[in-house]
């Protein structure tokens, strides 16, 4: 079994970001912090025009955060450590200067629709379906949901948050904006995927940067507001009723 990574693959001027990991390529706490940290690493390297994030493996992009970690938090402090994997990530996404184009293989569920949220231009599979799981177990999509709901609207949002058992097909994203395109396969998007960001390497990096800056305006104070929705996450994750549907989950 291959072992879970995030590596960064630079060519031509694009950064190829990929993670990876064998349980449905869902992100426990030190492959988040890797991949916050390659996404910033990438936004500072002046070789890097314009990046690509990626998952490994063919069928689901992300299944959002580790179960296994999830299941052992047992008090507040490490629960908002958990939590704010994810908000370190999106944090990472949206301060970096470069535009980062997102490439959906397949289902995607949790903080997974939140790192494809966070992306600058979304790119997916017909298969890419997406799901916010976490009122099943008894917490919320907090840290997540500003991202969600900056691509989707808080009507969107709040509808797959409150229906979350059900996954939404990738018609119904790319209908609500979190999609710009979505292919017959994952050969069709792959193409795509290098077509476009070879065309944005040829386009002034300044302009990009400037244009980046403005699509985000108003998120100066998600430092600040993620790190409260991790807080809320973590003190939920405690609950009673949250143990007891891990317990059976498990």
């Amino acid at each position: 079994m291959t072992a879970p990574y995030v590596k960064e693959d630079i060519n031509n001027g694009i950064s190829t970001i990929e993670f990876f990991h064998p349980a449905h390529n869902s992100l426990p706490g030190d492959l988040l912090a890797q991949l916050a940290e390659t996404i910033s690493g990438a936004g500072a390297n002046d070789e890097v025009k314009v990046i690509v994030l990626k998952s490994g493996g063919d069928r689901t992009f992300c299944a959002g955060a580790s179960f296994k970690e999830l299941i052992n938090i047992n008090d507040a402090e490490t629960g908002r450590i958990f939590f704010s994997g994810f908000a370190n990530v999106i944090n990472a996404m949206r301060k970096c200067p470069k535009f980062i184009i997102g490439r959906i293989q397949g289902k995607t569920v949790g903080g997974g629709v939140g790192v494809a949220s966070a992306t600058d231009f979304c790119m997916a599979t017909k298969f890419a379906s997406i799901k916010l799981s976490e009122l099943n177990v008894g917490i919320g999509p907090f840290v997540v949901g500003p991202a969600v709901e900056r691509k989707l609207g808080l009507s969107g949002m709040s509808q797959i948050a409150i229906d979350a058992n059900s996954f939404y097909d990738a018609e119904w994203a790319r209908q609500k904006g979190l999609y710009a395109q979505v292919f017959e396969s994952t050969e069709k998007l792959d193409e795509s995927v290098q077509n476009f960001a070879e065309q944005l390497c040829t386009y002034n990096p300044d302009a990009m940067k400037e244009m980046k800056a403005v699509f985000w305006k108003g998120t100066e104070d998600w430092d600040e507001l993620l790190a409260e929705r991790a807080a809320i996450s973590g003190r939920l994750v405690l609950s009673e009723f949250t143990k007891e549907t891990l317990k059976r989950f498990k």
